[in-house]
C-alpha cells in the first residue's frame, strides 16, 4: 500500500485502523524531522507533543478488545530499517538531557531505577511502529493492528510512557526554573551493578525532588 493509498480520500476517517495508522505515521514523520536538528530549541516540547499524541493511539489500542490476526503465523515484512543514524542524531540533539532514570515496572517489588536514554527509547518505539506500518501498507490491516496492540503492551507503550515522563520533567524544570541535578556519570553505557544503579538513580531523584521542596537530601 503506497503513501497515497494510506491517505486515500475514499477511506472512512472514522475507521479505527485508519485513525491509528495516521497517528502512527504522524509520529514517525515528526520524530524523523526533529532528529534533523533544524530547530533544536523546540525539540523537547515538540517531542513531548508527539509522544503524547502517540500514547493516545496506544491507549485506544490498549482499551480495544484483543485483536486476532488473520493468519496463524506473522507474514514476513523483510528486515527492519536501520535506525542507528536516527538514534545518533537524537542523542546529539538531546545531549545533555538524553540520559534519565526510570523504574521499569512500578508493580514489581523492590525494583531499582535504571538508566535509560530518550534517544534509545524513541528509536525503539519507531522500530516497533514501522514494523506494523509495513503490514498496513501491504494491505494487512488486521495484522498491523494486532502488531501495534501486542507491541504496545510488550514494549513501546511502556517505553513511550517513560519517555513522556522524562520529556515532561525536563520542561517542568525549565518552566518552573528548577535546575536539573547533574547525573554524575549515570549512563546506560556503563556496566554498573544493581546496587550502584540503585544508589546513583536514587540519589539523583532525591536531589531533584528535595531541592525544590526545601528539604535536605539524605547524605
Amino acid at each position: 500500500m503506497s503513501d497515497a493509498t494510506l491517505h486515500a480520500t475514499d477511506q472512512n476517517p472514522d475507521d479505527f485502523a485508519v485513525q491509528i495508522a495516521d497517528q502512527v505515521e504522524s509520529f514517525l514523520v515528526a520524530v524523523t524531522e526533529v532528529a534533523k536538528g533544524d530547530e533544536p530549541e523546540s525539540a523537547v516540547p515538540f517531542l513531548l507533543l508527539e509522544v503524547s499524541q502517540l500514547l493516545l493511539a496506544g491507549g485506544r489500542l490498549g482499551a480495544h478488545e484483543d485483536i486476532v490476526p488473520d493468519e496463524r503465523y506473522e507474514p514476513d515484512t523483510g528486515p527492519d530499517a536501520d535506525v542507528d543514524e536516527l538514534r545518533e542524531n537524537l542523542a546529539r540533539l538531546l545531549d545533555p538531557i538524553d540520559v534519565y532514570s526510570e523504574v521499569f515496572d512500578p508493580y514489581e517489588p523492590r525494583k531499582a531505577p535504571v538508566p535509560a536514554r530518550i534517544s534509545d527509547d524513541l528509536t525503539d518505539v519507531i522500530t516497533d511502529l514501522r514494523h506494523g506500518m509495513a503490514h498496513y501498507r501491504a494491505g494487512r490491516t488486521t495484522e498491523a493492528l494486532w502488531w501495534w496492540q501486542f507491541s504496545y503492551f510488550s514494549n513501546w507503550g511502556s517505553t513511550a510512557s517513560a519517555t513522556l515522563r522524562a520529556l515532561q520533567s525536563v520542561l517542568a524544570h525549565v518552566r518552573l526554573n528548577q535546575p536539573l541535578a547533574e547525573l554524575d556519570g549515570l549512563d546506560t553505557d556503563q556496566g554498573m551493578g544493581d546496587d550502584t544503579l540503585e544508589f546513583e538513580a536514587g540519589r539523583v531523584m532525591a536531589e531533584e525532588i528535595a531541592g525544590p521542596l526545601g528539604l535536605d537530601p539524605a547524605k
